[in-house]
């Protein structure tokens, strides 16, 4: 029985085994911070922080099936360019809701708020789920055996979300954070989108990351209320 798992899985250690596990970690965190800050703002809907962080949970829980069953799909789902133009459209509708909607006076906020738990979670899982598209073909690319790509999955959705609870507390804290963050979902999404159009118009991986930490540079670059301190002139007594 065991066997034909690990058959299924193309389970074959070797030496160079870690060195790609490594690879695959690095690439999912590297690709994951505009995804990090997508599910963080979409928490961001529900007004109580508890609430953030069970919508978090769950909706990663969720999203983690989604991904393992898109990775063990994957040769299938290649196939159809017809699952990439849905989450590149998903992801560009995300950015015009966000900046067209009206932003809440009380922390900034854009885009959908949420009445409950239940509202929430099937939006991070399918957020999520429109980002793997775009890095499990990566991971694909680094390695045909899929129990390491089950296995940078699994690290990379636990470092999701130790990010996205990190996002949370920063977009409190910056004021172009969540815009920073929706630009790049807008750049996964146009590459996406270019995928299906032509394949040789993408942008190769090191400039999208690039572009991803420069925009998330201008992201952290003002904090909420920040005010140049006001130097009151000194007051001079005159001798008569």
């Amino acid at each position: 029985m065991l066997d034909q798992i690990f058959n299924y899985l193309d389970f074959h250690f070797s030496v160079e085994a870690p060195i790609v596990l490594l690879i695959l970690v690095l690439l999912e965190a590297l690709l994951s911070a505009d995804n990090a800050i997508a599910l963080a703002a979409i928490a961001r809907g529900l007004e109580d922080k508890e609430l953030e962080r069970k919508a978090l949970n769950f909706g990663l829980v969720v999203a983690y099936v989604l991904r393992i069953t898109l990775i063990l799909t994957a040769t299938w789902v290649q196939q159809f360019w017809q699952f990439e133009l849905l989450g590149a459209a998903y992801l560009l509708w995300l950015v015009f809701q966000h900046f067209t909607s009206e932003e809440a006076k009380d922390d900034h906020h854009h885009g959908p708020r949420f009445t409950s738990l239940l509202q929430a979670i099937p939006v991070i899982a399918f957020t999520d789920l429109a980002f793997s598209l775009d890095s499990v073909t990566t991971a694909i690319a680094v390695s045909q055996e899929k129990w390491l790509v089950l296995t940078g999955a699994t690290i990379g959705i636990i470092t999701l979300r130790f990010m996205a609870g990190l996002f949370i507390r920063w977009l409190d804290e910056y004021e172009n954070l969540e815009d920073a963050g929706y630009v790049t979902v807008a750049l996964v999404g146009l590459r996406l989108l270019l995928k299906v159009v032509n394949d040789s118009l993408v942008p190769p991986e090191w400039i999208m990351i690039a572009a991803i930490f420069l925009i998330l540079g201008w992201g952290f670059s003002k904090r909420v209320g920040t005010q140049l301190p006001q130097v009151e002139p000194e007051k001079s007594e005159v001798s008569k």
